[in-house]
């Protein structure tokens, strides 16, 4: 892989200002350039086999790191196999210096068991099924304070069949859409054009009232975030022709065989690290050998150094 550059590395050494700006055509267009050459187009391509998860060595972690830094994720195989210990895949977030959890309903201290949950209240929420999730972004019902800016996910045990994910660089969807109109992410970006119904139990309490916000966003330092997600039970998308057509062609990419989307099951002890990618689930099958577990964690920062 040539030399890779964070998006506010690339910025400061070209002076050109952030890529994802709609005004600033040079910066996007070198900043373009620098992101194509060499981007990894299989799955296999982004895979680090590392010795000791807990304690990555420095090679490692320079892999890992410019992996995520090239195409906002990476995968790391490490030799843990079905070892249940949450401190597992912590200690790797930490390496790569994420500290502040998202600690939502779900979760304990901040880790996220997904597995078949039967008759608990998580069987309310498709995450704790064997269902197929359509592609989305963590937490994309968030507060604008609490964005999910990093995702890890960490194998335990792998289901007996199915359970494979999908993974697709955000950034890809964006030069896609601004290659063919400008104005789609324009639209995209506006704060209104995504709304995510309040969250109402059975009981009829509210647990979450109804979120607007953009789709596409600059972060402070520059990156770029992405909130979506394709279930339509789940949104409300702004009625404006530019918007829906904008939706209608993400949509349909995500639906492609583009090199760029990645497939694969995580098996036991490896792991994906990212910038919150996009990302879906197939439906999956346990038995009695075979009960799938991953521990979910997101974090309101991204990867450090990527």
């Amino acid at each position: 892989m040539s030399s890779v550059q964070t998006t506010k590395q690339f910025s400061e050494k070209y002076k050109l200002g952030s890529p994802f700006d709609l005004d600033n055509d040079i910066a996007y267009h070198a900043w373009l350039e620098n992101k194509m050459d060499d981007y990894p187009q299989a799955i296999e391509d982004i895979v680090v086999e590392v010795s000791d998860t807990k304690k990555l060595s420095i090679a490692e972690f320079k892999v890992i790191r410019d992996l995520v830094k090239k195409t906002n994720m990476a995968i790391y195989a490490g030799n843990t196999g079905s070892d249940p210990d949450k401190a597992i895949p912590v200690s790797l977030a930490n390496q790569f210096g994420l500290s502040l959890p998202d600690d939502n309903m779900g979760a304990d201290d901040g880790i996220t068991a997904l597995r078949v949950a039967g008759d608990e209240w998580r069987g309310e929420y498709i995450p704790y099924t064997n269902r197929s999730i359509h592609w989305h972004t963590d937490g994309y019902y968030n507060t604008a304070e609490h964005q999910i800016q990093s995702l890890l996910l960490h194998c335990v045990t792998p289901a007996a069949s199915g359970g494979e994910n999908a993974l697709l660089d955000p950034e890809i969807i964006y030069i896609r859409l601004r290659q063919e109109n400008p104005d789609y992410i324009r639209a995209l970006m506006e704060p209104d054009v995504m709304m995510i119904p309040a969250n109402i139990n059975k009981e009829g309490e509210m647990i979450r009232p109804d979120r607007y916000g953009p789709v596409f966003s600059m972060l402070p330092d520059g990156n770029l975030h992405m909130r979506y997600t394709a279930r339509t039970r789940s949104i409300e998308w702004k009625q404006d022709p530019l918007v829906l057509a904008a939706v209608a062609l993400l949509h349909d990419y995500l639906h492609t065989d583009s090199p760029y989307i990645y497939r694969g099951t995580l098996q036991p002890g490896q792991g994906l690290i990212s910038n919150n990618v996009l990302h879906d689930r197939s439906g999956f099958e346990d038995d009695d050998e075979h009960k799938r577990l991953l521990y979910r964690l997101r974090y309101y920062q991204r990867v450090a150094q990527a």
